[in-house]
């Protein structure tokens, strides 16, 4: 829900009840591209310029009642009882579905009539929360008040007796406004796009044939001095200046450069939200059911692999590589893949030796690797190098791109029975069949180490909870206890079917080439289907569907939504970058042609300047903003040199 408006101090949000209740619950020139670069620097500069503004801003001074040392997303509420019994004050998350309520703390009776009791409480600022307020030693509920807290802001909640009558009246006062913690958001995005401006009017004013024949005149007399004035000048053959100026001819490429823009694209807000992404929590993964825009980026990311597996196949199979050769390649790169992985997410640089026993086992570049050699045996099982050669005139040529491929969907639509069987009919000890929430104080607490049912379970008993993830996203609303995998066994199934479908955009690609609109509308196709799918798995509802959107778990409705998405946003890309080419795809498209190096290189050197350093407020959302703006930038800026020496990694 929206955050309230707060025009002014003293704004009173008051509740009250008649009587007390029971209780209830995306190739551009030479110069195109030193411009990238130059932009790129610009925006290092200009953000660390205004860093002590931002900062200044949101460490604004904050009256309190009494002070209360306020950290991020955090709210000072005094509560003041009138009232000639204590209250019990409990809170829950509106982002918590079926959770019991959690003590905040008691407030003692009122000293006498007029002179109230208070408690001062510190509140969460994240996600509107309901407040209970409960009498004692019988828990008989007074009130309840739903409110959107600010950060840094400083409330009362006020409980009184309404007149003569035994009802309650309670009201929630604002006593200090908030401040606004997303300025720095909003001053970072008109940097950058103020940027984007200056490129895009320096790329027009650079074309003009004027301004081209200028710096051609000006190179020319200056080449032209300089042979003059060296000793070799005299001797020396000189070629026409258009030689060393013009470009060289042109020569077709079949690379889409829009595959590699929405790969940047995955990677680069990936990156940033992996660094922390200003510590905001729509940037940071769902508690449970739910998006934010951290959880779109992984199965992008996997989409696009799967598309790239289908054109690189295909490419070599026409090359007159063999099956099996490739099959070889394609088994030594997932196993390159998976202990580059296993590396990455168990770094000990300076703790000493690495204990086995705590060895994280599953992770992005480990399910990168699982989905990728899946998918490219059932490419190879069904790939063909000669597609021109195929017939346009049966009844059935119209869905080519997918009923050709047939036993490759047979046995992905296998995985996704498998799924579902255990899923839904794993018996998991004390908990019910077919459980999908988060455990802890969800479902009313009735299943407090169910977190994750089938999959938890799986992975426990595969795995061992030594060698799972232990600070899942789920403890952050639902207060779990047990450890929990978002890269487990079981949703690797679904991570599958994620690449899978984008090995699908890249046989559309493959049969159409030649007709971009027939590839445009395909992408919008399949893009409604899976929308489509996901409205019926979810009811369209967070948390009320038969499988609710769910990244921990990878759920079913989670691949089709974002698979969704993707395509869309894979089609408005291709029509922007390839067909029209209005847009070079820079900055993203160079990151994309290096994701392995930059994703690997921004685990490495989390904690390494420039990509880390002490801030002097590390409870300030714009300190964290811009430390993670920075640090993205600079693997974008190492990406476009290394692109310019040609310097790639491959596995």
């Amino acid at each position: 829900m929206a955050k309230r408006k707060l025009k002014k101090n003293n704004t009173c949000h008051s509740y009250s009840v008649a009587s007390v209740q029971p209780k209830s619950q995306k190739e551009m020139a030479q110069t195109e591209k030193s411009a990238t670069f130059a932009l790129a620097a610009v925006a290092l500069v200009v953000a660390v310029c205004v860093a002590p503004l931002a900062a200044e801003i949101s460490s604004s001074d904050i009256h309190h009642h009494k002070h209360l040392s306020l950290k991020m997303d955090e709210a000072q509420l005094t509560v003041n009882n009138e009232l000639s019994y204590e209250v019990q004050v409990s809170w829950m998350s509106q982002r918590c579905y079926q959770c019991l309520y959690q003590q905040l703390g008691v407030v003692p009776a009122g000293l006498e009539p007029g002179q109230p009791s208070s408690v001062n409480f510190v509140v969460s600022t994240q996600h509107e929360i309901t407040l209970q307020i409960n009498s004692t030693p019988i828990e008989l509920e007074l009130c309840k008040i739903p409110f959107h807290f600010g950060e840094h802001g400083n409330y009362s909640l006020w409980v009184k007796t309404l007149n003569a009558s035994f009802g309650v009246n309670c009201s929630v006062v604002t006593d200090k406004d908030p401040v606004n913690s997303y300025i720095p958001i909003l001053v970072a995005f008109l940097i950058y796009a103020l940027l984007a401006l200056v490129f895009a009017i320096g790329k027009k004013v650079w074309g003009l044939d004027a301004v081209r024949g200028l710096v051609l005149r000006l190179g020319s007399s200056m080449e032209t001095e300089r042979l003059i004035n060296s000793e070799l000048g005299p001797t020396r053959v000189v070629p026409p200046v258009t030689d060393n100026v013009l470009p060289p001819p042109l020569t077709s490429s079949k690379r889409l450069r829009s595959l590699d823009t929405f790969r940047g694209i995955s990677l680069v807000i990936m990156v940033f939200v992996n660094y922390g992404g200003g510590r905001y929590w729509f940037f940071r993964h769902e508690s449970w059911n739910g998006l934010t825009v951290a959880d779109l980026v992984f199965p992008w990311f996997v989409f696009i692999m799967g598309t790239s597996i289908a054109l690189s196949i295909n490419a070599l199979l026409r090359a007159g590589a063999t099956r099996c050769s490739l099959l070889r390649k394609a088994v030594w790169r997932s196993l390159q893949l998976f202990i580059i992985g296993v590396l990455v997410i168990n770094p000990n640089y300076c703790q000493g030796a690495l204990a086995w026993e705590n060895l994280r086992i599953p992770g992005v570049l480990q399910r990168l690797a699982w989905s990728y050699l899946v998918v490219a045996c059932l490419d190879l099982l069904v790939a063909r190098g000669q597609l021109d050669v195929l017939t346009v005139d049966a009844w059935w040529s119209p869905a080519i791109d997918f009923l050709l491929y047939w036993p490759a969907w047979l046995c992905v639509i296998l995985l996704e029975v498998l799924w579902l069987f255990l899923t839904f009919q794993l018996p998991v000890p004390d908990c019910p069949a077919g459980y999908l929430g988060p455990g802890g104080i969800g479902d009313m607490g009735l299943y407090v180490n169910c977190t994750g049912g089938a999959a938890g379970f799986i992975d426990r008993l595969l795995l061992g909870e030594k060698h799972m993830y232990q600070n899942p996203s789920s403890r952050v609303i639902y207060a779990t206890r047990i450890p929990y995998d978002p890269e487990g066994v079981l949703g690797s199934i679904n991570s599958i079917l994620m690449a899978f479908l984008g090995l699908q955009a890249g046989k559309i690609i493959l049969h159409y080439r030649e007709r971009p609109k027939s590839i445009m509308s395909r992408f919008l196709i399949w893009g409604l289907l899976l929308g489509v799918v996901s409205a019926f798995l979810t009811k369209c509802s967070t948390d009320q569907g038969f499988i609710p959107v769910n990244k921990n778990l990878w759920s079913l409705s989670y691949v089709t939504t974002l698979a969704c998405f993707a395509f869309v946003l894979l089609m408005l890309i291709y029509y922007i970058v390839d067909v029209n080419k209005w847009w070079s795809g820079a900055p993203f498209y160079y990151p994309g042609m290096n994701s392995i190096l930059v994703y690997v290189g921004h685990e490495v050197f989390e904690d390494y300047f420039p990509f880390h350093w002490q801030m002097s407020n590390s409870q300030s959302h714009a300190e964290h903003l811009i430390q993670n703006l920075v640090a993205t930038s600079c693997w974008v800026i190492i990406s476009y040199l290394l692109y310019k020496k040609k310097i790639f990694w491959k596995i």
